[in-house]
Formats: structure tokens, sequence, C-alpha cells
């Protein structure tokens, strides 16, 4: 497969209309340029995934037993035993770990690769003086800074949702096998994350938009405007730029403090349950322990399928502007308009 492969498909004007059937050099979706530059990887680091989370119950039920047989006075040999066993554990989901990451690497640095090529390809077939220097500026842009966060997220795309989730299931369903009471306790003190996370999520793609577009005027104007005519307009785009950071950096962490609240307080419920349980003889320290350390378990992962639902929207939003300013590229090199700095940023 090569970077420049086309897909066909057709193209939406600002008015809503399509144009007629023509190549398009990028599929018009994120999740049609996963699939073009390598089904088969996604498929292969989602079954590493699988066995990731296939691994991840099992140092569970192992540090249950460890504990309950330290406090019932169990042989030194079963606990020692227990004990490697845990540790193979570990070094096995460890050792998957690091070659399912090794390998996210190159999936993302080939996604990188493709569309870098893709953006030089279309810029070098451009009949000449077609584009203004400030049209130059964008379309460098997209090739060497843009391109990197969305490919990267491809290395991630299939195979981050189904490992987290993965493991907010096979946890859970675990905890619900040990103790359904406590385990149906914890769930309802983590489940408003799933009303708040949406909303302020979709706060942030607002505002990641306006700063994409905002950014890509003042690399254009940089490269267009030598006398300095723009300075205002540049320095107000500027610390509109700024403005959205902060609100963007208002928004996460103040969904990151909820999310962490929710969690302790996922854990003094348990504590304050199990320790009721242990008292009334209806469940072992064991198990207390094990709920504690599976909360944990199940609030990394939840906290792991935000940003990655976070870095969807956003990545969404980012390859939308990017595969239609490559059709405004190829559009260009069958005849049509050349490039302005507006059709680039998707504003005509």
């Amino acid at each position: 497969m090569t970077a420049t492969s086309v897909r066909s498909g057709a193209v939406e004007t600002s008015d809503g209309a399509q144009e007629a059937t023509q190549p398009l050099p990028l599929p018009m979706t994120l999740y049609g340029f996963v699939k073009k530059v390598g089904l088969r990887h996604q498929i292969g680091l989602s079954l590493l995934s699988v066995a990731v989370f296939l691994l991840s119950t099992a140092p569970l039920e192992v540090q249950r037993r460890i504990v309950n047989d330290a406090f019932s006075g169990g042989s030194f040999r079963t606990i020692a035993i227990l004990a490697g066993a845990y540790g193979a554990l570990a070094l096995s989901e460890g050792l998957i770990k690091l070659g399912m990451n090794v390998y996210r690497g190159y999936v993302g640095e080939t996604a990188v690769l493709a569309m870098r090529r893709t953006f030089l390809e279309l810029e070098r077939a451009l009949p000449e003086n077609a584009s203004s220097p400030e049209a130059l500026g964008v379309e460098t842009s997209m090739m060497l800074a843009e391109a990197e966060p969305v490919a990267g997220f491809v290395a991630v795309s299939a195979s981050e949702p189904v490992l987290q989730g993965g493991l907010l299931i096979s946890v859970f369903a675990y905890m619900v096998y040990l103790q359904p009471v406590m385990a149906l306790v914890a769930f309802a003190v983590l489940t408003p994350q799933v009303i708040f996370v949406p909303m302020i999520q979709a706060a942030i793609n607002r505002r990641v938009a306006e700063r994409i577009g905002t950014l890509r005027a003042v690399g254009a104007d940089i490269i267009g405007d030598r006398t300095g005519l723009h300075d205002t307009i540049q320095h107000e785009r500027l610390d509109r730029v700024f403005g959205l950071n902060m609100g963007i950096f208002k928004l996460k962490f103040s969904m990151n403090f909820l999310m962490n609240l929710l969690h302790h307080l996922g854990v003094a419920s348990v504590l304050a349950v199990g320790g009721w349980f242990v008292v009334q003889g209806q469940t072992e320290v064991g198990t207390v322990v094990a709920f504690i350390t599976g909360l944990a378990k199940i609030v990394d992962p939840w906290g792991d399928l935000v940003s990655w639902f976070r870095d969807l929207m956003a990545t969404r939003t980012k390859y939308d502007l990017i595969a239609r300013a490559a059709a405004v590229l190829a559009r260009a090199n069958n005849g049509g308009p050349a490039p302005s700095v507006d059709s680039l940023l998707g504003r005509s």
C-alpha cells in the first residue's frame, strides 16, 4: 500500500451541495483513514488487547487468596507459591503490554508517514504559482504539525477501547462474582461520570475546533504578511488561542477532579460496606482488599476510556479539516480553483 492511494467519494461544498464523484486523496472520515492505512494492524493490536484484559482479573484472585491464607494461618509454602504466581502473571501482562505499545508506535508512525507523503505529493502536483504564500503556510502546517496527533491516534483507535472496555467488564464481573452488594455500591458511586463526562467533553471539543482554525490563520498570515499590517489581528488571534487553551485546561482538570473525587468516594463506600460485612462474618478481609485493588483497576481504564473518547472527538475535528483541505488540493490538481487560505481552513 502506498501513502497516496485514493478512494472515490463526493466532496461537500460550503452550501451543502455535493460535487461530482472524484478520487479523494484522503478518506473523508477518520475511521476511513484508519482502515486505509492498516486494518490488519488494528486487528492484531485488538487481539493483544484481549490477551491483556483476560489476564487482568487473575492477579486480583491470587491477591485475595494470599491475604486470606495469611489471616487464616495458612502455610508459608502456599503463600510463596501464590506470590510466585502473582509475579509470573504480572510479568506476562507487562511483556504483552510492552509488545503492544511498540506495535502501536509502528502503526502510528506509518500513518504519519502516509499522511505527510499524501500532502507532499499533492503540493508537488499543483500548477506553478497555484498556491499563495499564505495557502502554502497552511499546507505546510498540516503536513508537518497537524498530521502527527491525527495519525498518532490511529495507533489506539481500535485497541484502546477494546483493552480498557475489556478491563472494565472483566474486573467488574469478577467483583460481582465476589460480592454483588459491594459491587453495586461501587458502581452507583461511579455512575455519575456517565452524565458529566460527555457534557464537559463536548465543551472541550468546541474549543479545540476553534483553536485549530485560529492557529491555521495565524500561520497563514505569518508567511503571507511581511509588512506587519496584520499585527493587531495576529495579536488578537493569539490572545484568543490563549483564552481557548485556558478554557480547555479548566474543563479538563475539572473533569479529572470530579473523576478522582468519585473514585475516593467509591473506596470509602467499599471500606464501609466491606468492613461491616467482615464484622458480620459475611465476607473475608481478602475480598475487601481485592475490591479496593479492583476499584483502582476500574478507575484507571475508565479514565483512559474518557481520555480516548476526548481524543477521538478532537481528532475527528482535526481530521475533517485536513481531509477537506486535501480534497481542495486534489481539485486544484484536476483543473479546479487554486487553493486559498479560506478553502484550506474550511471557511469556503
